[in-house]
């Protein structure tokens, strides 16, 4: 069975980056079909971040796509999740989600609060 665990949130500044991760464990990242990053602002439906593939394609939300870059980290069995320039309207709680033959996985979320 695989587990993933979301690390890296927490209070950062306007014009920040802040880099998130999602160490996968029962399993390689490298099998698994689909991995993903969501997001859930207050009071808002979990909406989609970014994705990346088994093949290695990458795809993004179309208003996220100039400031974040998904990549795995296979040594580390990792999904990572850079963003840049961070908003206060980036704050939400970030959640991993993984499709794994035909099986879905999603972490428990990590906050990221932006605020002065």
């Amino acid at each position: 069975q695989v587990h993933v665990e979301e690390s890296g949130g927490g209070l950062v500044q306007p014009g920040d980056p802040l880099t998130l991760s999602c160490a996968a464990s029962g399993r390689s990242i490298s099998s698994f079909n689909n991995f993903a990053w969501h997001r859930q602002a207050p009071g808002a439906e979990r909406k989609f971040v970014a994705q990346i593939l088994r093949d290695g394609s990458s795809y993004y939300a179309d208003s996220l796509k100039e400031r974040v870059t998904i990549s795995r980290d296979f040594a580390k069995n990792t999904l990572n999740l850079q963003i840049h320039n961070l908003q206060p309207e980036d704050t939400a709680v970030y959640y991993c989600k993984v499709d794994y033959g035909g099986h879905i996985t999603w972490g428990q979320g990590t906050q990221v609060t932006v605020s002065l």
